[in-house]
Formats: structure tokens, sequence, C-alpha cells
């Protein structure tokens, strides 16, 4: 592939911790994205018009809310394809290794989370290991994290959550799902770009709500 990556730390960005400059970098990374298709663009679009109504305070509750916090789910795509298993051990062993041979800075966040394996993409010098890193961990982990937005799944976590908790935190209806935006923008231009439809079969595999209601029965 010879197509110049480069906008993928921007993609990064619109998945990033909502800081002060969150709804700029947004915005910037939307002038990138304007030769892609219009179903992709109207998808940015709408987040942007949510962003431009909504408080900087309100944004960052709304994402701990959708990945930290009884979370919706996790940006940690290991976890995600993987759970606790030895595989997803041998996943962040092999992509610190990519991270630390690009000079990739994962900051605070594991070197399977997503903001951080998008950045790396346009660093990787092996064109085949950089698509086979996009077919076949980053698609089908993204394919199960948009699953996790089904309103369905979302009401079995926030029930399990109240029986736990005792309390859920309140999250406009509207809103909850507003993450589900940016996310799907990504997938769409991961696919345009290597030319890759999502290769991802359901298998029994636990979902990030399965996983949710296991460790809270063990505790």
């Amino acid at each position: 592939m010879n197509k110049d990556l480069n906008h993928y730390k921007e993609l990064a960005n619109i998945i990033d911790y909502p800081r002060a400059d969150y709804s700029s970098k947004v915005i910037e990374a939307q002038e990138l994205f304007k030769d892609y298709d219009s179903v992709t663009l109207l998808i940015l679009n709408e987040f942007i018009q949510f962003l431009n109504i909504t408080s900087p305070e309100k944004v960052e509750e709304l994402y701990l809310r959708t990945f930290n916090v009884q979370a919706v789910t996790t940006l940690d795509i290991g976890y995600i394809l993987f759970g606790d298993d030895y595989k997803r051990g041998e996943l962040l062993v092999n992509l610190s290794k990519e991270h630390h041979k690009a000079g990739n800075d994962c900051g605070n966040e594991l070197a399977d989370n997503l903001s951080n394996i998008l950045r790396l993409i346009p660093k990787m010098t092996d064109e085949e290991m950089r698509s086979e890193l996009v077919e076949i961990i980053i698609l089908p982990a993204l394919a199960k994290i948009l699953k996790e937005f089904e309103v369905k799944n979302i009401e079995m976590k926030n029930n399990v959550y109240k029986r736990k908790y005792k309390t859920l935190i309140e999250q406009p209806e509207n809103y909850g799902r507003m993450f589900l935006k940016p996310l799907l923008v990504i997938q769409k231009i991961l696919e345009e770009d290597f030319g890759s439809a999502v290769v991802f079969e359901e298998k029994r595999d636990a979902s990030f709500t399965e996983s949710i209601i296991t460790e809270i029965k063990i505790d």
C-alpha cells in the first residue's frame, strides 16, 4: 500500500480522552476526511454538532461513562478480543515491541488501546504486517466494540451495574450512544483505506457484556 496514512494520527484524536482541545481536534480531523464517502462525513458531522451543543465537562463525563466507569465497552482491543486469556498477554507483548520499534509513545494507555494502535499504523514500515494488524486484529475488535453499543447490550450491562453498585450513573438517553459515532468513522476509514470489510464471524468468545457479568458474579 502506497497510500499516505498520516491522517491516522488525527483519526486517533477523535477517540482520545476529551481534554480541553478535543473539539478543535475533531474539527481538524473532519477536514482531512472530506474526500471519504458522504456517510462517513455525515456521521462525523453529527458528532461535531453534538460537541458544539455540549459542555466540555459533559463530554468528558460521557466519555468516562462510556469507556471507564460502569462502561459500555473498552477501547483496549486485546481485552475485547481475548478477555483475560493468555492470548491478550501475547498480543500486548508483540504490540509493545512494535510501538517501541516505531518510536510510538503509548502515554498512560496500554499497547492495545485503540488510539495507540491507530497512531502506530502510519509508523509501521512492514506493509504486510500493518495490513494483517488491521484485518485480523483492529477490524474484528471494532466489530465487537460496535456490537456492545446495541441497546439490548447496554440495558443488560446497566441492570448488572445497578445490582452491583446499587445505583447507576445517570446518562441522557439521546447521548448514551454518542461515542458510537467516532468509532463508526474509524471503522469506515479503515475499511476504505485497506480495502477490507469486517472479517469477523461471531464466535462464542465472551463479549464485554458477558465479561462484566462474570466479574461481578465472582466478586
